[in-house]
């Protein structure tokens, strides 16, 4: 394939936005997600200092996912489809940025939202999508039904707000300047109640303090007999080195920029949009395993502290509204542990997994798969919708635990999930599918305690993300690439299956 080097062209003003239009929210459910823990309910002992103001105000786009509907890609045309969904993307991305930049129009003008910035994105969309039905046909697969339903988008409304996030007028922001993501105002760059330094989240209600929620942690399935009952650690390391980029050669292949935002990478040394199947063994690997080459990457977390990182001006950064101070983990554990119900198999070289979705704002709940915690607290409170505050003493905790059943025949899929899949409450895969060695992962942090007085947060973290998610705590994921060398996928399988802890 060649190199797609789509990307988009107009940066992110720190510019507010009106808060006149009212348009509609969108929302959704949650499957079953790691420790079995229904942290998708939303916790109601919250602070009281949470307040709220007027509703209506327009924050961010929400179109439909394309990419989850086109379930039936023929193989040989899956790389131009991922290029017209990475074009999709940067389209709403450049939507975003218009709602953010005209303001005073909006102001002026009720109808300005949908006529100059929706109805165009529509016309848009629609070409991308007939291009996609086309690739599709070509390619000899069956044309997808009702594509063109999934070009119209609309404005969300903002969660009722007042000033929330980013820093207050009396503290460090004084005196920064607007490159970094503050206004002049010196509030943070608070957007009309959307909250956050650069305008785009997050906001008070996406924090709590994790020792006012109720314990919320389900217990595990119970073992049978047949229980593959083995662990295996792999130790590689934080990303002390600051391997970043903010590609995805999963969902974006060729893309420069496809994430959107900037991840993390350990591991896999080498991988970017460019790489491929052909190259993975040749990266390298931070792992002390050097028979693991497997790539591990999630989005980078923040403090919002006023800080102008290496990529304040760059795309995936502050140009999309990912802005301040990136933390490296304390911690990053990595381990494949087994299944309650049966033995594993070990997983095909080149596996591609992606646990969560990065677009749970417009998507709502159904694939999210993000837990938040705070260490002390891990076997009581698991969040999905909410960052926690942790006491004195404890750190933040992001815990994924990724899908631990395959079709046993595919390595990926068009939507980058049906080939694998979650085990049932019970610990059981479904017909057809196999359990395999469950990749999990612990990220400890020292995070500043953020705190919330008169409706504003001051030492706001979030997770990177694309710039309409509005940086919700929900849109956490985590992405992998399994690559290995010296039998070892077989000797992580064997481990588990014979109940030894190994590494």
């Amino acid at each position: 394939m060649g190199r797609n080097t789509r990307k988009r062209r107009s940066s992110m003003a720190t510019k507010a936005i009106a808060a006149s239009a009212a348009l509609a929210l969108g929302g959704g459910g949650l499957v079953w997600a790691n420790f079995y823990a229904s942290a998708h309910e939303k916790n109601h002992s919250s602070s009281p200092s949470w307040t709220k103001a007027a509703a209506g105000q327009v924050a961010t786009i929400s179109c439909p996912d394309v990419g989850q509907k086109l379930t039936d890609v023929p193989n040989r045309a899956r790389g131009e489809v991922d290029g017209e969904l990475a074009t999709l993307d940067r389209q709403v991305t450049e939507a975003y940025q218009r709602l953010v930049n005209t303001r005073n129009a909006q102001a002026r003008d009720a109808n300005f939202v949908q006529n100059s910035i929706l109805g165009p994105l529509k016309d848009k969309r629609k070409a991308i999508l007939d291009r996609i039905r086309l690739e599709i046909t070509r390619a000899g697969g069956a044309e997808p039904n009702n594509l063109d339903a999934l070009a119209p988008c609309t404005g969300t409304t903002a969660e009722p707000q007042t000033n929330d996030g980013g820093q207050n007028g009396d503290g460090q922001n004084n005196g920064q300047n607007n490159g970094g993501g503050q206004d002049q105002n010196g509030n943070g760059g608070q957007q009309g109640g959307i909250g956050g330094q650069a305008g785009n989240g997050p906001v008070a209600a996406d924090f709590v303090d994790i020792t006012k929620v109720r314990p919320n942690v389900k217990a595990k399935p119970r073992r049978t007999g047949r229980a593959s009952t083995g662990s295996f650690t792999t130790r590689c390391g934080v990303n002390v080195n600051k391997n970043y980029n903010t590609d995805n050669v999963i969902v974006a292949p060729g893309v420069t920029n496809g994430a959107h935002h900037t991840h993390d990478y350990v591991g896999n040394q080498k991988i970017n949009a460019f790489s491929s199947n052909d190259n993975f063994l040749q990266g390298g690997t931070s792992c002390q395993n050097k028979n693991d080459l497997s790539s591990y990457y999630w989005p980078v977390l923040r403090v919002q502290d006023g800080t102008q990182e290496f990529d304040q001006n760059q795309d995936g950064g502050g140009k999309e509204g990912n802005v301040g101070r990136i933390l490296t983990a304390k911690q990053a554990e990595i381990k494949y542990v087994g299944s309650p119900t049966s033995k594993v198999v070990p997983m095909p070289q080149f596996l591609r997994i992606i646990t969560g979705d990065a677009k749970t704002t417009t998507n709502g709940l159904a694939n999210a798969n993000a837990h938040w915690s705070c260490t002390g607290f891990e076997n009581k409170v698991q969040l999905t919708e909410q960052y926690p505050i942790c006491p004195r003493g404890s750190s933040v905790v992001r815990t994924f635990a990724f899908q631990s059943c395959w079709d046993g025949q595919n390595i990926d899929s068009a939507n980058h999930r049906t080939h694998v899949d979650f085990a049932d409450a019970n610990g059981n895969c479904k017909n057809g599918f196999k359990a395999i060695p469950q990749l999990t992962m612990r990220l400890v942090y020292d995070v500043p305690r953020p705190v919330i007085r008169n409706g504003q947060v001051q030492n706001a973290y979030a997770v990177d993300g694309f710039p309409e998610q509005l940086h919700k705590p929900a849109t956490d994921h985590d992405d992998f690439i399994s690559i290995t060398t010296g039998g070892l996928a077989k000797k992580i399988a064997n481990c588990i299956n014979r109940g030894q802890r190994c590494s």
